[in-house]
């Protein structure tokens, strides 16, 4: 009994280190992209460039992760393309356009919304009220995101910046959706790598096309306080923010479901805090460590999900049917 609990639960516990360590990633994403975009980065430039070099650094892990199963990726080709075009490029490009109008703390308080909407969507889509610990750990999260982030975010922004934040909003709850759907063979590290380089090079093509400005510029950018290269903050971003927090979110939402990866994912805004105290030395708020503390907490109150077991190809047959 002890050892086919431990089967059992091992999958959820790693999807849950997989999934702090992407929000944890993740929240390097807008205080490094934004010195390129004050440069004169356009944000499909930015987007662009971000998600080729991740997807290019991905690609032997992708290769090695398949070892010539291709038949996984033409039966996984509908969620690559969800991942590349509407999770990667959609959302992303949505995302730093906002955060060029608004404030990044604004642009991440409308963006994580994301999960209250998977949970307003399986709402309408079941016609049943969700749990009360649904509910419950939803306006814990919300609440402590709106703590962390600060109960003034919101004032006098503007209102583009906000509907592109929500736009980014939407694309980030499919990105969860698409993250969590059975794998059917397809490795999490090759629906990555594979999805951002979709997702770059669609919308490489796009900017091309001159349906979107493609702005680059190659002086040094302003960055915690210092100069430094364009190629610095880009890395940074390309690496951490990109290749770790895609591959590592996939696999978490895989393992948890989309809905509480979701709401774990909302840590990124507090790692995105913890980061700044420690790199340019902004203390963290009483009001902050509270949100901190109430986002665990709804976190803590959202029940899992069915989902579909383990299987052998999923574990690169390293686990049998039989035994899951």
């Amino acid at each position: 009994m002890t050892k086919d609990a431990a089967v059992k639960l091992s999958p959820q516990s790693a999807g849950l280190v997989a999934a702090v360590t992407s929000a944890a990633t993740f929240g390097t994403s807008g205080a490094f992209i934004k010195p390129l975009l004050e440069a004169g980065w356009s944000p499909a430039a930015a987007v662009t460039a971000r998600a080729l070099i991740a997807g290019t650094l991905l690609l032997p892990f992708v290769l090695f992760s398949l070892r010539g199963r291709w038949d996984a990726v033409w039966r996984g080709r509908w969620r690559l393309l969800g991942m590349g075009v509407i999770a990667v490029a959609f959302t992303q490009l949505a995302y730093f356009a906002a955060i060029s109008r608004i404030p990044v703390s604004t642009a991440l308080l409308v963006e994580y919304l994301a999960p209250l909407l998977l949970v307003l969507w399986a709402w309408a889509y079941t016609r049943r009220m969700p749990r009360v610990a649904v509910l419950l750990g939803s306006a814990l999260a919300i609440g402590g995101l709106v703590l962390v982030i600060g109960p003034g975010a919101l004032q006098a922004v503007d209102p583009l910046g906000i509907l592109l934040a929500f736009a980014a909003a939407i694309g980030c709850a499919v990105y969860f959706v698409v993250s969590a759907r059975p794998s059917d063979g397809l490795p999490p590290v090759a629906l990555a790598g594979v999805g951002l380089l979709i997702g770059g090079a669609s919308l490489g093509l796009v900017g091309l096309a001159g349906a979107v400005p493609m702005t680059v510029t190659f002086g040094d950018v302003e960055m915690l306080g210092a100069s430094a290269p364009w190629w610095v903050p880009l890395m940074v971003v390309a690496v951490f923010a990109t290749a770790i927090a895609y591959a590592t979110g996939i696999f978490g939402s895989s393992r948890l479901g989309s809905r509480l990866a979701s709401f774990i994912g909302l840590l990124e805004v507090v790692f995105a805090s913890v980061f700044a105290w420690i790199v340019v030395g902004e203390a963290l708020t009483p009001l902050q460590m509270l949100g901190g503390a109430l986002i665990l907490a709804g976190i803590a109150s959202i029940p899992g999900e069915p989902i579909a077991p383990v299987t052998a190809a999923d574990e690169d047959r390293e686990l049998s049917p039989s035994a899951v």
